[in-house]
């Protein structure tokens, strides 16, 4: 059953209260809880972090608001932490990048399946090919430093192979920007999307830049820096279709209407019943802040939060493998590149980026270095050690024909 807005009052903020046993619960299991467990988690933890850097930014600007936007943020801090801490310490640092690109990959295809401005869902067709290839680049350095098999954490949703190479994913400034949506004009799900996919990158490029530098090994070092600039990159295009000129509160209606949806999903899909059980606590308190702000948005804007959002949420996301559609995204766009605001074939790139790609990889690019002559295989590159002595050529030559029949 849809769920009303207005109708729905959820928990009200004076009672929305955390014990520290509370916010550091047991982690889900990184082999015996699905895959998608784990991408709600690093999802929404993504988005309670979007709703902190918007109130923090909001309250910087808006001496009025900065008393109700300290106490919901208080909140959201303890919901994000409480998320976070789902994700366990059986986790190596790169198995957590690999859920995060996965992340990336699955949601964002959703995403652009169900955008219904064409020009949207091409940028984020855009955008989940590149995503698609850092896992494939993250996957190899796995193997490599570790001897694990990426599909362990994927769980075989989704396919391991090269997206568009990450190498020419790197432009110009003035590339990365997009056309923004029309806050009169927009159907509710398109600012939902954005927000969403907004949300989830900046989390991902901040996850890179703070434990990039936490490796000794060169290459590794080299690697989250390379996909960190990428990540900036696709920041600066997901946020440039929002409509820079929705208001402070506008945009804090739409911040906290985009919670709930998002918890609204997860509570209708997730298989873990504990999981379930903080996905409905979080929906219930988001709700409660929903109708705080939307009491806030009658007060000092004098108008109808009816004008900004539906009475019931659209479609919610669907946490289930997108490989094909992702298959044929890939065999149809992989040659588009950007030039200003639209995309064009690879053969029309503006001389901006050229350039600036040529320079940024002068001296070599990590993400050519750590998969050179790797191709995905059952087992790993530990495991099959003797497979690498004798003709490199014949070994690379078998494992590419390995991996193509793996895509057919």
């Amino acid at each position: 059953m849809a769920l009303n807005l207005f109708e729905e009052k959820g928990c009200p903020l004076d009672r929305q209260r955390f014990t520290w046993k509370e916010l550091v619960q047991t982690p889900i299991s990184k082999l015996d809880d699905d895959a998608f467990t784990r991408v709600r988690i690093i999802l929404m933890n993504g988005i309670e972090m979007e709703a902190l850097r918007f109130s923090h930014s909001c309250a910087r600007m808006n001496q009025a608001l900065q008393l109700p936007l300290a106490q919901l943020r208080r909140v959201e801090q303890h919901q994000a932490t409480m998320v976070n801490g789902l994700l366990g310490a059986d986790h190596s640092t790169l198995e957590t990048t690999i859920g995060y690109e996965q992340v990336a990959i699955e949601v964002t295809a959703v995403v652009a399946q169900n955008e219904p401005d064409e020009y949207l869902a091409q940028v984020y067709r855009f955008g989940m090919l590149e995503d698609f290839d850092h896992l494939y680049r993250y996957s190899a350095l796995l193997d490599r430093l570790e001897g694990k098999d990426a599909n362990n954490i994927t769980q075989c949703y989704t396919d391991i192979v090269p997206g568009r190479p990450t190498g020419v994913e790197h432009r110009a400034p003035q590339d990365d920007l997009r056309e923004h949506y029309d806050r009169s004009r927009a159907a509710p799900i398109s600012k939902m999307n954005a927000l969403t996919i907004l949300s989830g990158e900046q989390q991902t490029h901040n996850f890179y830049m703070n434990v990039g530098p936490l490796y000794a090994d060169p290459v590794a070092r080299q690697l989250y820096a390379e996909i960190a600039s990428i990540e900036e990159q696709h920041v600066t295009q997901y946020e440039s279709i929002i409509d820079p000129n929705e208001t402070w509160m506008e945009k804090w209606l739409l911040h906290e209407a985009n919670e709930v949806y998002n918890y609204y999903g997860c509570v209708q899909q997730e298989s873990n019943s504990r999981v379930k059980a903080i996905w409905e606590r979080c929906l219930d308190y988001e709700l409660g802040h929903l109708n705080v702000v939307m009491d806030l948005f009658k007060q000092y804007e004098r108008r109808d939060p009816a004008e900004i959002l539906p009475q019931t949420l659209p479609e919610p996301i669907h946490y289930e493998s997108q490989r094909e559609f992702v298959r044929r995204v890939l065999s149809q766009e992989v040659d588009l590149r950007a030039l200003g605001k639209q995309f064009v074939d690879k053969s029309r790139e503006g001389p901006e980026s050229q350039e600036y790609r040529a320079h940024m990889n002068s001296g070599g690019s990590p993400t050519q270095t750590v998969a050179a002559g790797y191709q995905w295989s059952p087992g790993t590159e530990l495991a099959r050690g003797t497979e690498y002595t004798g003709d490199m050529e014949a070994t690379r030559d078998s494992k590419s024909a390995r991996n193509t029949e793996f895509i057919r």
